[in-house]
């Protein structure tokens, strides 16, 4: 894997990235770990495999994991209205514009939201980076961002039919929201107890630890001559509620240890069943028809690029997964799972080929394209030997 690093080294040298870290893994063993740079390009502190992340939305994964847990058990679900497990969701409002005075019009949603729905991304609900409608309603309501964890960030009209159409948003905020509802425990407590504890993803959590902040990366910025600047960034630390969608911080390695259990049917390393093979085969199909997925077209130009991870080709949703329908140019199998994080952070599962691969920056805007071809050029090494990004 001397390619790999070479690959990685060079472009954290050249500036294409401030540090990256990067981890695969079959079912047992490690295939390859790196990590190159910096943390930080103002502090000098160098990216090491025990850096901490902000997972940002490759939380939603964990906790769709969790809602699964509970499904298994017989305590929530998948089709039925998820109203009866959270009564602010049972009677859901749809957003159809805004009147010539800009109020907002909203009528009652055509059916009930369920698990599912919120799972796949289906529920109607939008995220104000990608819908121009969710924007525009949280400005003029002067509703708190997500990062700040209040749960009036939660207070958004839908912007489509529940089963009707793909739309990125915070359904898996809710989700958070219905594992704690059903188990009785913070969405901390239940994920701790429930999935990193059993994985021994020790150094995962919403809450930064005091000894993780010498080694936590700092958010870099991409500016428009391809430089990078430190920002400040950080999901509130005293949330009122854990969010969901994108509120986890980890390392790398810890969520190394998450692909190998889906590469396993569901099995830890030391044989604990976190969840079962059908039910980790059934996230791992398309759940949402003939619904088309994964294209994210960009509202907020400075925190997301346009992106579509697998261009001219049709894309699903599993559980909750993004799903590529072909063998990927860059090796992946067909109907293999995948998603990122906003600050540019990557992992796929393909378990055909019993292979993952997670790859970890701290970048916004999100979908940055010198992250995407090292993503995307890492995939190649694995699969097919020495690459170079194009």
């Amino acid at each position: 894997m001397h390619s790999i690093d070479a690959l990685l080294r060079r472009a954290a040298q050249r500036g294409d990235v401030p540090g990256v870290v990067a981890i695969a893994v079959d079912k047992t063993t490690r295939l390859y770990e790196g990590a190159f740079g910096l943390r930080n390009l103002t502090r000098r502190a160098p990216m090491t495999l025990d850096t901490v992340f902000w997972y940002a939305s490759m939380t939603k994964a964990l906790v769709a994991t969790a809602a699964m847990q509970l499904v298994e058990q017989g305590r929530v679900a998948l089709d039925e209205p998820i109203g009866s497990v959270l009564p602010s969701l049972a009677s859901p409002e749809v957003l159809d514009g805004f009147d010539a005075n800009g109020t907002p019009m909203v009528r009652p949603a055509k059916r009930p939201i369920t698990l599912r729905h919120l799972l796949t991304h289906t529920s109607g609900y939008g995220y104000d980076i990608w819908n121009k409608a969710v924007e525009r309603y949280m400005r003029e309501n002067h509703i708190p961002l997500l990062v700040d964890c209040k749960l009036s960030s939660l207070a958004q009209p839908l912007v489509a039919d529940p089963g009707e159409k793909w739309e990125y948003g915070i359904s898996i905020d809710w989700a958070g929201q219905v594992v704690e509802a059903v188990s009785g425990l913070s969405l901390e407590d239940y994920l701790r107890e429930h999935l990193f504890a059993p994985l021994g993803m020790h150094d995962t959590a919403f809450l930064i630890k005091p000894a993780w902040r010498e080694r936590l990366a700092d958010v870099h910025r991409r500016q428009a001559d391809g430089s990078l600047v430190p920002i400040e960034h950080e999901i509130s630390q005293q949330p009122e509620f854990f969010m969901g969608g994108g509120g986890i911080y980890g390392t790398a390695g810890d969520y190394a240890s998450y692909i190998q259990m889906l590469l396993n049917d569901g099995r830890a390393k030391d044989g604990t069943v976190v969840l079962k093979p059908d039910t980790v085969e059934l996230m791992g199909q398309n759940s949402i028809g003939d619904i088309k997925a994964g294209v994210l077209t960009s509202v907020l130009k400075g925190l997301a690029n346009d992106t579509d991870f697998f261009p001219g080709m049709p894309q699903k949703w599993g559980l909750s997964f993004l799903l590529n329908t072909s063998d990927s140019p860059n090796g992946r199998s067909a109907g293999s799972m995948t998603w990122a994080g906003l600050a540019n952070t990557y992992f796929w599962v393909d378990r055909y080929r019993s292979i993952g691969g997670v790859i970890m920056t701290q970048i916004l805007p999100f979908g940055d394209p010198i992250t995407l071809k090292l993503y995307e050029a890492f995939e190649r090494g694995l699969y097919f030997g020495p690459s170079k990004p194009s």
